[in-house]
């Protein structure tokens, strides 16, 4: 049965529902119309009992034996069921004298039986007269039963004609109803990550064109995953093709002849630099697969954000004083629930790109916003062009596209996976008086929650 089409088997079930209710459909016509002329029987017996009671005492006939279009018999009998009058004679007593005696007390005796001499089943009625006796008068059911047997007939006919149409009629409902989910079955099998295409949906507004859209929003998703993939890998190759190549040379350069100590130092330092250039994005590379792959795994403890900031300032010191630069930390008494080996890194990629790419003193600072705090690195620097907000925690996004020997563009999607991983957020704007501001927040201790719970 499952593996019949959904078409077939939904013509099936509405054919099986269909017989069931033209079957109980016709067995209540066929009982109200054996009702009605059983009904309709009767109440001539009740015309032609008042008027055999009425002829009881005269000499004359009981009834009209003709009357309403069918033969009538009559007979009058005293209480002990003895006959005393018949029309037409020669029949035998149509009740018995118990019932003989129930009429004539009163009663109202309705039977149905066979009569000697007489073809089919009658129906008799029983009813009282003056003087303790009782009338009896009986008509054949054989047009009842005629009538009957003419409905069975056509029911026969009928109903299995209608089912016959309703069914079609079902499989055509059934057809037409899948038959968009049939063009949209066509038009998947035509998708691939090449080619992803669209299905088509239904002009009505109706679970099918809901659920083609819903599978278009899931397709264009898949696209645009694919092509996020897609620029993943091509930018990853370029990043690696890059350090690799310069690697390359350096070490093709100082083996094409023989170079003197200073000469072979500044090839290894320059060596050095490249392979610490891939070290940093092996280990980036590495970060965002394992966040891929589901959610990035982070260690809580109760951890000061004065501390943390003072720890990642320590850390470019050096650098800084190198460059000129100034780097300043606003304590803070917030406390965060987060794994500051994470929070340490995310921050340093911030401090790095202020250091790489603004101008002035680089300020750490923390601020606490609901159940979230803050963490600010603040330059004055030129700030980031127009539009690029948008695109900036994506991977590979740079605010200078021009693809050289800088940064990889993964800092920033790595800030946003590490502050996303905590159940936070990061965000970046432009200050009004000029310079970056980037930020992470992550989740503040609250009073009575456990470090490493949820804090919200």
């Amino acid at each position: 049965m499952t593996r019949l089409p959904i078409r077939l088997r939904l013509t099936l079930a509405f054919a099986v529902a269909m017989a069931g209710v033209l079957a109980g459909v016709g067995l209540l016509v066929y009982h109200r119309v054996s009702g009605e002329l059983l009904a309709s029987l009767d109440q001539t017996l009740r015309s032609q009992a008042a008027e055999a009671a009425r002829h009881a005492t005269r000499e004359r006939g009981l009834v009209d034996p003709d009357a309403t279009g069918g033969t009538t018999l009559a007979q009058l009998l005293d209480a002990h069921g003895r006959l005393l009058r018949a029309q037409p004679a020669g029949i035998p007593p149509l009740l018995t004298p118990a019932q003989s005696a129930l009429a004539a007390r009163g009663a109202r005796v309705v039977r149905t039986l066979d009569i000697e001499g007489r073809d089919g089943e009658w129906r008799v009625l029983g009813v009282p007269v003056a003087g303790g006796e009782a009338v009896a008068v009986a008509r054949s059911l054989a047009s009842r039963e005629e009538s009957l047997d003419h409905l069975r007939h056509e029911l026969v006919l009928v109903l299995p004609l209608a089912l016959l149409l309703a069914s079609v009629a079902g499989y055509a409902l059934a057809a037409g109803a899948l038959r968009p989910v049939e063009a949209m079955r066509r038009r998947a099998e035509a998708v691939t990550a090449a080619h992803p295409g669209r299905l088509p949906v239904p002009r009505s507004r109706d679970e099918v064109s809901r659920l083609a859209e819903t599978l278009n929003d899931m397709l264009a998703r898949l696209e645009a995953a694919f092509e996020r993939e897609r620029r993943f890998l091509a930018d990853a190759s370029h990043e690696l093709r890059t350090p690799l190549a310069l690697l390359r040379a350096e070490l093709e350069l100082a083996l094409r002849r023989p170079r003197s100590r200073a000469e072979l130092e500044e090839a290894l330092r320059s060596a050095a630099e490249e392979t610490e250039r891939l070290s940093r994005l092996a280990e980036d590379l590495l970060l965002i697969a394992r966040a891929d792959q589901g959610a990035l795994p982070v260690r809580r403890e109760r951890v000061a954000a004065g501390e943390l900031l003072a720890t990642v300032a320590g850390r470019f010191q050096t650098r800084a004083r190198a460059l000129g630069r100034e780097l300043r930390v606003e304590d803070s008494e917030a406390l965060l629930d987060a794994d500051p080996e994470r929070v340490e890194q995310a921050l340093g990629n911030l401090v790095d790109n202020a250091l790489a790419y603004g101008l002035g003193p680089v300020r750490l600072s923390a601020a606490e916003r609901g159940g979230l705090v803050e963490l600010h690195v603040q330059d004055d620097g030129p700030g980031f062009p127009e539009g690029f907000r948008e695109r900036a925690f994506e991977r590979f996004s740079r605010a200078d596209e021009a693809r050289g020997r800088g940064g990889t563009g993964l800092g920033l999607a790595i800030v946003d996976l590490i502050a996303r991983a905590h159940g936070g957020g990061a965000d970046l704007r432009n200050r009004p008086g000029g310079g970056a501001d980037v930020w992470l927040a992550v989740p503040r201790v609250r009073r009575g929650v456990r470090p490493g719970s949820d804090p919200a």
